[in-house]
């Protein structure tokens, strides 16, 4: 009874907010739970702008993904098919960007701020004479992507294939990851470099 009396006396956006919410967990349950390798509990999924060869993601628990996502997974042989692998307690926020053909780990407890951008898939340029246009070029090279857990990701920020960020890792806004990153460190910039790191000798970040 004091859950129900507490939500009654909510604001009436809190109320529909929270409708929402139980609304998007039931559609969760009920459906992308039967269409994705795996989805945990206490999960999430707003109402995606595409989601492309689902049976190949697997969503931890407690974990949201917001309005706008594309998640696009791209089987480029059917012996080794592309894998996005998302921890608990992580929030996609609204506009992701995801597109894998090869393999895209996301960590426990990451932050990915709207309108980012991630991808391990490799566009080749230099046969002047091939036909196809290069955005159906694509390179059957593994590229991975690894963000650590407890990874902030700032909003508009573009993780490029064959890159690792470490954990405890805070990416800022607009940046462009372009190579590896180690734990605990602050960077930012296009593309990103290191603005701060955490020094466990002197437990200082400098």
């Amino acid at each position: 009874m004091n859950k129900f009396a507490h939500f009654f006396r909510r604001p009436w956006h809190d109320k529909l907010n929270s409708v929402h919410a139980a609304l998007v967990a039931l559609k969760t349950v009920l459906y992308y739970r039967r269409i994705f390798k795996n989805v945990g509990s206490g999960c999430h999924i707003y109402k995606p702008l595409l989601i492309s060869n689902p049976r190949f993601v697997s969503i931890g628990s407690n974990t949201s993904i917001r309005q706008g996502a594309r998640i696009e997974l791209i089987v480029l042989d059917k012996l080794r098919p592309p894998s996005i692998v998302i921890g608990n307690n992580v929030n996609i926020e609204q506009n992701v960007h995801i597109i894998c053909s090869s393999k895209i780990v996301i960590g426990n407890n990451v932050s990915i701020t709207g309108h980012c951008c991630i991808v391990d898939t490799v566009h080749p340029f230099r046969d002047v004479d091939d036909p196809r246009k290069i955005g159906e070029r694509i390179s059957p090279e593994p590229t991975p992507v690894e963000i650590g857990d407890n990874t902030f990701i700032g909003f508009g920020t573009v993780i490029l294939p064959n890159v690792r960020i470490g954990k405890n890792c805070i990416v800022g806004a607009n940046s462009t990851v372009t190579r590896d990153v180690q734990d605990f460190c602050v960077i930012g910039g296009s593309p990103a470099s290191i603005l701060m790191r955490y020094d466990s000798e002197t437990k200082m970040w400098i």
